[in-house]
């Protein structure tokens, strides 16, 4: 079978499949869970400075099993008081990823400091998030903004640094080349599209908070789009997210450019079984299609970059 396991910015993975911030990630155990069924990582939930209770009722909207669109108000339990639930999944053998959140630089890199102090191997930090008033998109929208925050990140820790990238911009790729001159160690690319529901007999949004962050199948060719604009024009590793539920959705973002991938509406749908599943059948499509390895299969959809099975992959030299 098809080797899996990759490096992503000098970090070790059993496999590619990574479970997405914000989705089952409320507590070690939960964290754990995934990992347990085949995750080769799990993120944690954005945490911020201070506990937030997030919007109130109704949070997400259903589309069948094409997609989710959620306004959560980045619940979280703040800084202080979710370590414990890294410990907890740590202690069960988790590969954990901390995402935080921030208005500014400077609150960025207290957090990150903090997080990094925890036993996780890296730090996510959500430039992306759509609904968050001052923080997410509002703050990761602007090249200099995003390469401003990541610069005081990386000046902070010693810990890989993967900047979320936002859909919602005119030049996403941009952001990514600024998080790359900030010193990421690695991109994910992308959060969720910006989208609104309404309730017609009602006359207002379906969310309370009104606008939301669409995830799921509907959004795949925008993330793939995403990575492959990326991969293009950046050296350190990108990480696909949107829309993936199978193995060919893995090697679509795989060839587009991606090193590694986020798992989450999928989750929501077909609970955290889907990595386990993802993977063997990841592993059974690459020997189908002559690779030894994930790896080998990086960035093959790019003409310039395109290569038979066995040949060198990658979008540069960063990976040791």
């Amino acid at each position: 079978m098809a080797d899996l396991a990759v490096r992503l910015g000098g970090i070790p993975l059993r496999n590619p499949l990574l479970l997405a911030s914000g989705i089952w990630g409320e507590s070690g155990d939960s964290l754990a869970g995934a990992w347990a069924a085949g995750a080769g990582g799990v993120i944690t939930k954005s945490i911020g400075s201070e506990s937030r209770r997030g919007y109130p009722n109704p949070t997400v909207e259903t589309y069948d099993r094409w997609g989710l669109l959620n306004a959560m108000g980045l619940p979280n339990p703040g800084i202080e008081e979710y370590p414990r639930e890294i410990a907890a999944a740590r202690a069960q053998g988790a590969t954990v990823i901390g995402s935080v959140f921030g208005s500014d630089a400077g609150e960025f890199a207290r957090l990150a400091r903090r997080i990094a102090t925890t036993g996780v191997v890296a730090v996510e930090l959500n430039l992306s998030c759509p609904h968050a008033e001052g923080y997410g998109t509002e703050v990761g929208s602007d090249p200099a903004d995003v390469e401003r925050i990541v610069r005081a990140v990386t000046s902070e820790v010693t810990l890989p640094v993967i900047a979320k990238i936002t859909p919602n911009t005119s030049d996403p790729a941009g952001l990514a080349a600024a998080a790359e001159r900030g010193g990421a160690a690695a991109v994910s690319a992308i959060n969720t599209l910006r989208g609104l529901a309404i309730d017609i007999r009602l006359r207002r949004p379906v969310l309370a908070h009104g606008l939301g962050g669409l995830s799921g199948a509907a959004i795949k060719p925008v993330g793939l789009a995403c990575v492959w604009q990326i991969f293009e024009r950046v050296k350190v590793p990108v990480i696909g997210v949107g829309g993936i539920s199978s193995a060919e959705d893995v090697l679509e973002y795989v060839m587009a450019g991606a090193r590694a991938v986020e798992i989450g509406t999928a989750v929501t749908f077909d609970g955290i079984g889907v990595f386990g599943r993802i993977a063997r059948d990841l592993s059974g499509r690459l020997d189908e299609l002559g690779f030894a390895r994930l790896e080998d299969a990086v960035g093959t959809a790019h003409p310039a970059r395109g290569r038979p099975a066995g040949a060198p992959a990658g979008n540069g030299p960063t990976e040791a």
